[in-house]
């Protein structure tokens, strides 16, 4: 048997609902979101206590990679 014509491969094409897909597209879009709107939360966080501790703006941006 030849990897081409293995018999795990599925024979049929799956046809995906469109309902479904726009589902998926908004949970997806919910969760990056969240994930943004976290992220900013927690780089914010980082830069104050940064500050807060002398660190010059020029080394937060730096180190950052902003």
């Amino acid at each position: 048997m030849s990897v081409i014509d293995c018999d795990y491969l599925p024979a049929d094409k799956v046809v995906f609902p469109p309902e479904l897909a726009l589902l998926i597209i908004r949970k997806a879009s919910a969760m990056a979101a969240a994930f943004e709107e976290q992220a900013l939360d927690q780089l914010t966080r980082d830069a104050r206590r940064a500050l807060s501790l002398g660190t010059e703006p020029r080394r937060i941006i730096r180190e950052m990679r902003l």
